[in-house]
């Protein structure tokens, strides 16, 4: 299975590239009140993006050998999903206000890069790792 490696990475690296530029997409349509925000083809292709990255990540687990909850850096990239997760579906759904919704989106965008930075550091700290160098 390792030999799969280099292609599920690929996949995996395509998706969290395509599922942020999506999520930037719909927060942008969000902020400047379009009805497109929640257009059906935004939302199946959300969904689909997001299966997929899930998909390969859970390969990647299982290939490498590191699981959250062992691996403190991947502990962080779940936890840090689920509060990036919370953030845009207020942003995007249940923000009662236009600012609500705007704050959360920033929010979600900010912990997005951070997940980011700890999948590139391999460091819970994220980028913050790199400052103390």
């Amino acid at each position: 299975m390792l030999e799969f490696y280099p292609a599920i990475k690929f996949a995996h690296v395509l998706c969290v590239i395509l599922s942020g530029s999506l999520f930037t997409l719909r927060g942008g349509l969000m902020l400047a009140g379009s009805r497109l925000t929640d257009h059906a083809v935004l939302r199946f292709a959300s969904y689909a993006i997001d299966t997929a990255l899930l998909t390969a990540a859970l390969m990647l687990v299982s290939i490498l050998h590191q699981y959250p909850f062992v691996q403190a850096w991947l502990t962080a990239k779940v936890l840090l999903l689920v509060v990036y997760i919370v953030l845009g579906v207020f942003a995007l759904r249940r923000g009662r206000t236009r600012a609500v919704r705007a704050g959360c989106f920033a929010a979600a965008l900010a912990v997005f890069l951070f997940i980011v930075s700890v999948a590139r550091t391999h460091d819970p700290r994220g980028v913050f790792a790199l400052l103390g160098h």
